[in-house]
């Protein structure tokens, strides 16, 4: 398959819910930088080897700030979360997004996270009480999965329970490209951010213990601080990026554990092993979704291959974290497998900064689900299970469940 004799559609279709489409291990052994064609018709290139998307996310130079103009657009809409003008408001790049990331970041330290593993835990026994009352089979990922991301999310944000369905959609509308017309979508936006604007004043009148309120305490721009905005859409941003990823994740990761008994059993048997189980479902997510889109500002090169100035790169986190020549039998489950340098939360200046939440809500889950339910299973066959149309988070449609 040489370069120029066949595009590829991107994102590549897959029928099989946890399986990897056959094209990534063929792509990563012959065609390591390959030419595709994204939703919008537009072109780009997509890279699946673990060192070349490892070189791309790690070069500061690379941002996800898709507004170029000779950048690719990822939807016809050319709307979403990665193009929207809500994605300029915070820099993106350069010594001022390494000042937000440590304004924020304070709040996402392992040692906070640690803190909230209690009330975290507590939501998941009340989720789960609430499913089991209402019997088996049940639907994990509207039960467990998308209700407990958000409820968290709301209480660093100070951000009142009784809002939180409503947030649920303005998140959906702000990451799904296809499922929303423009309309919709930008009706939901200017919703979203009229709420988030009178939270952010209220909080301003009376300050909480969250981090909206610590963001306000530092004062504006000139005092080391963010402008009104830039908190309101942080909060946006946060609540975005806290909800759908970890809520399709936790789904995501009880299928595959499911998905084979063996490894549930495992796992009860030594819950121990949850930490580096929860690392192993990451690693193995065929489903994740885009990947991240990368704007090249000028020449490199990948793989041997020149990439000239404008081109628009795709990395395929999913199709590097099997990578067989950085992870022994990259195709097996190994609950135990460490180190993990998996890419399921990028690297660098751009990884995610709400990786340790993510991790922790998902231990919490798992931690929880074993003691409360040992005899989880899956209520429908692995090759019955539906993903998720919409672009730019994979996830299940649902995850049927007994016990």
């Amino acid at each position: 398959m040489s370069a120029n004799e066949q595009v590829l559609r991107y994102p590549i279709p897959n029928d099989r819910a946890l399986d990897p489409p056959a094209e990534w291990a063929e792509l990563r052994g012959r065609c390591p930088v390959a030419h595709v064609e994204l939703p919008s018709g537009d072109r780009a290139t997509l890279l699946t080897r673990y060192e070349d998307v490892r070189k791309v996310l790690a070069d500061p130079r690379f941002t996800r700030q898709l507004t170029a103009p000779d950048a690719a657009r990822l939807s016809a809409e050319g709307g979403g979360v990665f193009s929207s003008e809500m994605a300029q408001i915070i820099p993106d790049g350069g010594e001022e997004h390494q000042h937000w990331r440590r304004l924020v970041g304070k709040w996402f330290t392992a040692k906070r996270m640690s803190a909230l593993r209690p009330s975290m835990a507590r939501i998941a026994e009340e989720l789960i009480d609430e499913m089991v009352e209402r019997g088996a089979p049940g639907d994990l990922r509207a039960a467990l999965g998308f209700p407990l991301p958000v409820y968290v999310i709301c209480d660093m944000l100070g951000v009142p329970a009784a809002d939180r369905d409503r947030f649920s959609y303005w998140s959906d509308t702000l990451l799904n490209l296809t499922r929303y017309g423009k309309a919709e979508t930008e009706a939901a936006q200017a919703e979203f951010f009229q709420y988030m604007s009178e939270h952010v004043t209220a909080k301003r009148a009376e300050p909480g213990e969250d981090l909206l309120s610590e963001l306000i305490a530092v004062g504006g721009p000139e005092d080391g601080g963010l402008s009104d905005v830039q908190i309101l859409v942080t909060g946006m941003g946060l609540l975005v990026a806290g909800h759908e990823t970890t809520a399709n994740m936790i789904g995501k990761m009880v299928s595959m554990l499911l998905a084979d008994r063996g490894r549930w059993e495992r796992l009860l048997a030594d819950p121990s092993l949850v930490r580096t189980a929860v690392e192993e479902t990451l690693r193995l997510d065929a489903n994740s979704g885009f990947g991240l889109p990368r704007y090249l500002p000028e020449e490199t090169e990948v793989s041997g291959t020149t990439l000239p100035r404008g081109t628009t790169v795709v990395c395929s986190m999913a199709a590097a974290n099997r990578d067989e020549s950085a992870f022994e039998a990259a195709a097996e489950m190994d609950l135990s497998r460490s180190p993990n340098p998996h890419l399921a939360f990028g690297v660098g200046a751009h990884s995610c900064l709400g990786q340790s939440l993510a991790r922790t809500e998902l231990q919490v889950v798992l931690e929880v689900l074993l003691r409360r339910l040992p005899s989880l299973e899956l209520a429908v066959p692995v090759e019955e299970l539906e993903r998720v149309e919409g672009l730019a988070v994979g996830g299940l449609r649902t995850v049927p469940v007994r016990w």
